[in-house]
Formats: structure tokens, sequence, C-alpha cells
């Protein structure tokens, strides 16, 4: 098997903690490891134990090494937690050489205006994204590199997270002697793995429902337009059930997978399940219909949270292609139905992309999606692509070095 590149995908989140090697082959990403452990030391997204966050870690990248039989060196690294913020703005600058043609040089300063903005001391950037280049007025321009003006602006949304969150989340990676090739925004990774171009291009709303947070972004015009997380998630259904069924924690987020529902209408009364008891071994029978009472509303703050904040920010009747829900709360049964309900567009649950191969019936579900989102960011990320050219051009010079060598020796 040829490799061309191994990249690594870590997601460090609120409840479980994955690793995804993915061996890449002309563009194509090849599963080829999977490591997963519980979480501990996070709390909505943040390292709260940087010695128990190691641990975990430490856990989830041994497997996939073992599985893949590779060491892992470095990796593409999510983020999210509350204090992740984002905002857009825009920079301009002029093109004064006599010839008029936009450079690389030239981008970078367009970027670097647009990026010059007054940060809370306690905050850093995380990514500037730009959205789209305009050139004399002309705007929807993805690349101007060749093209000739004399004014270039920049559309850019910028993501910021807490300094000690950032760096504490870097500590816990690099303690395991492992490099960060990149903090990747959780929600631009998993939009990587569970949105086509067309819903990005239409306007889409994406839900990663996790553990701990729910990761909240809007696409227009094949870009990130807004981003934001709020630390509520699949954690507080369980706990409302713990509550609610008087059931250990373990055994409420079990019921919730296997026997939970967010439509209570769907749910006859005559259905029973088996429910353990705190502080004891004996078992109780509880009506599933009571145990959908008390998802529903829960599903329902949630997702009218996140569906708030998109309102807020002014995009709530721009997106036609609707909402795409994704992280392992989005397995939760009816979700999907509850929502297209309640906000009247389209719902659906994310399905992981083509092009990924090796391990797919593992990774299929959506709980592995920022994981594999982390390695497609990686494939298409500027420098990936450039050293990819590099490499080509290397080979492409060796072979007509061969073929000259060859027709020489044998022609000549």
């Amino acid at each position: 098997m040829r490799k061309e590149k191994v990249v690594v995908g870590l997601d460090v989140g609120t409840t479980k903690v994955v690793a995804l090697v993915g061996n890449i082959i002309d563009g194509s990403i090849e599963i080829i490891g999977l490591g997963k452990a519980e979480s501990h030391g996070l709390e909505k997204g943040v390292v709260v134990d940087i010695g128990r966050t190691i641990s975990s870690i430490r856990k989830a990248v041994e497997e996939a090494e073992n599985m893949a039989d590779v060491k892992i060196s470095s990796v593409y690294v999510g983020i999210a937690g509350k204090h992740i913020t984002s905002i857009n703005n825009s920079g301009t600058v002029s093109i004064n050489r006599p010839d008029r043609i936009i450079t690389e040089d030239d981008v970078r300063r367009v970027v670097e205006t647009a990026q010059a903005i007054q940060l809370p001391p306690e905050s850093e950037m995380i990514h500037v994204i730009p959205r789209q280049y305009i050139v004399d007025g002309q705007d929807g321009i993805t690349d101007p590199v060749g093209m000739t003006g004399t004014r270039l602006e920049v559309d850019v949304h910028i993501v910021t997270g807490a300094i000690t969150a950032v760096h504490n989340l870097v500590r816990c990676v690099e303690a395991l002697g492992i490099g960060i090739e990149q903090i990747v925004l959780e929600p631009l990774a998993s939009s990587m793995a569970v949105l086509s171009s067309a819903e990005k291009e239409l306007g889409v709303i994406l839900m990663d429902i996790g553990g701990g947070t729910t990761d909240i972004s809007v696409f227009r015009g094949g870009d990130i337009w807004f981003s934001k997380v709020i630390p509520i998630a699949g954690e507080h259904i369980t706990n409302d059930i713990t509550v609610g069924l008087q059931t250990p924690i373990e055994e409420a987020e079990l019921i919730k997978k296997t026997a939970g529902t967010a439509l209570v209408d769907s749910v006859s009364e005559d259905e029973k399940i088996e429910v353990a008891t705190i502080g004891g071994d004996e078992k109780k029978m509880v009506s599933r219909k009571k145990l959908a009472k008390i998802i529903e509303p829960r599903v329902e703050e949630l997702l009218d949270l996140g569906m708030q904040e998109v309102e807020d920010a002014g995009y709530r009747d721009l997106v036609p292609a609707g909402l795409v829900l994704t992280g392992g709360t989005s397995l939760l049964d009816g979700i999907a139905e509850f929502a297209a309900q309640r906000y009247g567009i389209p719902v659906r649950r994310g399905k992981i992309p083509q092009g990924i191969h090796g391990l797919r019936d593992i990774v299929e579900s959506p709980i592995y999606a920022t994981a594999i989102g982390l390695l497609r960011y990686a494939v298409e990320s500027r420098d990936f692509q450039k050293t990819r050219r590099a490499q080509q051009k290397r080979q492409a010079s060796l072979i007509g070095k061969l073929f000259a060598w060859f027709n020489r020796f044998f022609r000549g």
C-alpha cells in the first residue's frame, strides 16, 4: 500500500476523545486507525483537569496507533467550548504596481488588514477564514491571484477563543510528545464531513450536538458566515432522565440511547421500559411515554437556543437548505422529525461523504463527524496542498529526467 501522507484528527470532547488516522492517497482518505476513550477532565469542552485530560488523550492515541501500526507525531486538533466567539470583518488594499496584477503577497496583505481588530486581552485568534475577495467592485471571487485590479478587498470570518482554554488544550497534547499541525474550530471541521457543497452554497445551518456543547454554524455562498458554541447538549438530557426516573447516570445514558425519543406523540401509553434504581440492584417498570416527556422539553430548549443564535445573527431566513444535525445526540430517535415540525424547514442527519475508505463502516456514525472533518480539513488546507503540489512537481521532474536519460542511453 502506497502511503502518500498520514494525517491524524484528534477530537477532544466533553464525553469522548477520538483519534482518527487517515492515509491520504491522491486526495482520497483511507481510514486506517481509530482510537476512542472516555473523556475525563473537561467541562463544556474546556480543560479543567490537565492530568486526567492527558490520560484520556493518551488512551485514544495509543489505541489508534496500535490499529494503524504507526507512531503518531502530529495531529489536527478540534476545539470548541463556550469561550469560542466569532466576528465578520473586511479589509482593503490598493494595487499600485504598473502591471496591476494581484499577487499572493497582496492577498496576504489584505487578509492581515482584515484581521487587524482589537481583541479582549484574554482572547486570541484561532481562524481567519476568507469568505470572498472583491476586485474593483467585482465580488464572489475565491482566488484573486493573477487577476488585474487596483483595489483588492476581502471579507473574513474571524474565530477567537480564550487564551487559557486554547493553551491548556495545547499543553495536554504536547505533554504526550505530539506536535499540533493546527487547531481547528470543531463546527468548521464537522461541516467538511457532513455538508455538501450545494448546501453550503445555498445556505444551511449545522448543529453538532455533542455531550457538553452544541456547535452551531451557518454557511452561505460556500463559506462559513457564523459560528457559535453553546454550553448545552446531550449531557443535559441525560441528567434530566437521571432526576426524572431516579436512576444512575450510566443507566440514564443507556436508556436515552435505546428507548429515548424526542416525539412524545409517537409513544403509546402501554409501552414500558425496565429501569435500574439508585442505590440498589432492583429494577422498576416505567412508562416510555414518561421518558419521552422528560426528553422532548430538553430537546426543544436545546434546539430553540441554537436557532435563536441564528435568528439573532440575522441568518434565519437565509438558509433554504435547512438544518443538518450531527454529533452523538443527533442519533436520538425523533430529533430530526421534531426539528422539522417545529421550525418548518428541511432537517436531516449528517452523513459521512464520499471519498472516505478503509474503516468506513466503523466511522459511519455522526459521533465521528468532527474527527473525519479534521482529516478532510487537513487534506484541503493550503499547506497540505502546497506540499502535495511540490511533491508532484518533484516526481514529474524526476520522471522527466529518467526519460531523458533513457533516451540518451538507448536511443542516442
